[in-house]
């Protein structure tokens, strides 16, 4: 518990605010999903902001420096099945030495920090949240020369047009209020010729707009992970080509885990070790708890809990959609910016 509520030198977690601080901002983040899809879009920034702030401590503590999920192969672990996944990424980008890369949306920079050491590519990465910039700041020192950061907005990227050799969004651009809108500007900054392959949160076809649990789903599935809403994979493949990229590649790899190890495991409490606890419902409830005690006697702030209900019922929800097949968070696609000298 310490190490999640310790205090940082930089940047704004949960524990570097007052007790009032928090309860606010939890109350101030609960309420954008008290209005329209469309008012949400329009707080793009509060949503992200509010959220990050809260939520970014206790996914490293819960989830690493890797913020996503990833197809799984028969015995394979979870932090293996991550790093082969952020791989994948690299080799259908021809990743190398050399080459500048965009990281849209770069977290915590953990996959950055993995794909530079893989490649010797040069990375940028963007990100709205100052808490997370300054994380990934402290986890890249080891290869600081390779990585490069922005804060900013993805929405509207600081660079030069035809500027990047590659791009890579690895489950970032959900929080996006205009898909068509932040490809675009992914498409402006790269060099034609470039390639931008990422992983979206999507709907799928099995989802029911007029089916009640369905629709839950994916509203708690939004207020658990910071979202505006929610696309279809067909939204997806939509907006790259009105970005005008022409679309190598799209399909939902969540279909291409093993049956016996679906993306969601992590969240089941199915993977036993020590580091997998901390995602389990038992481990997420046992955290809950503690909280809850920590605010009676006040070692952590009132509002900490509320927060970690809040990412329990989420996680709860992505198992939810993952086992009735209405959502993925893994919708990955290969699109390429026409002009490059093989055309």
């Amino acid at each position: 518990m310490s190490r999640l509520f310790a205090k940082r030198s930089s940047g704004r977690s949960v524990g570097d605010l007052d007790p009032e601080q928090i309860k606010s901002a939890v109350d101030d983040y609960s309420g954008l999903f008290d209005v329209s899809v469309e008012q949400r879009k329009d707080r793009y920034h509060s949503v992200v902001n509010h959220y990050y702030n809260l939520a970014t401590d206790f996914y490293e503590f819960g989830w690493g420096r890797s913020f996503h999920f990833a197809p799984r192969r028969r015995g394979e672990s979870f932090s293996a099945s991550m790093l082969r996944h952020e791989h994948f990424l690299a080799e259908q980008l021809g990743m190398r030495s050399g080459m500048q890369v965009l990281d849209v949306g770069c977290g915590v920079g953990g996959p950055m920090a993995n794909l530079a050491r893989h490649t010797g590519a040069s990375f940028v990465g963007i990100n709205l949240n100052a808490y997370q910039i300054e994380r990934a700041k402290r986890h890249t020192r080891d290869i600081q020369s390779l990585c490069r950061f922005i804060h900013g907005d993805y929405m509207n990227v600081p660079e030069d047009d035809d500027h990047f050799d590659a791009a890579i969004n690895i489950e970032a651009t959900p929080h996006a209020p205009d898909k068509a809108a932040v490809f675009r500007e992914i498409f402006r900054v790269l060099r034609p010729g470039g390639g931008f392959a990422g992983y979206e949160w999507c709907l799928t076809d099995a989802f029911d707009p007029g089916n009640a649990e369905h629709v839950r789903i994916k509203q708690d599935i939004m207020k658990g992970n910071g979202l505006p809403d929610i696309a279809h994979t067909s939204d997806v493949s939509s907006a790259l080509r009105a970005a005008g990229f022409e679309v190598v590649e799209a399909r939902d790899l969540a279909v291409e885990s093993d049956s016996e190890t679906p993306w969601y495991r992590a969240l089941q409490g199915r993977d036993l070790s020590l580091a997998s606890i901390p995602r389990t419902p038992i481990g997420r409830a046992l955290t809950n708890m503690a909280l809850r005690v920590g605010e009676q006697i006040r070692i952590v702030p009132e509002g900490s809990r509320e927060i970690s209900t809040v990412l329990n019922a989420g996680a709860d929800a992505l198992v939810a959609g993952g086992v009735a097949g209405v959502f993925t968070p893994m919708f990955y696609y290969l699109a390429v910016k026409p002009g490059g000298a093989e055309d």
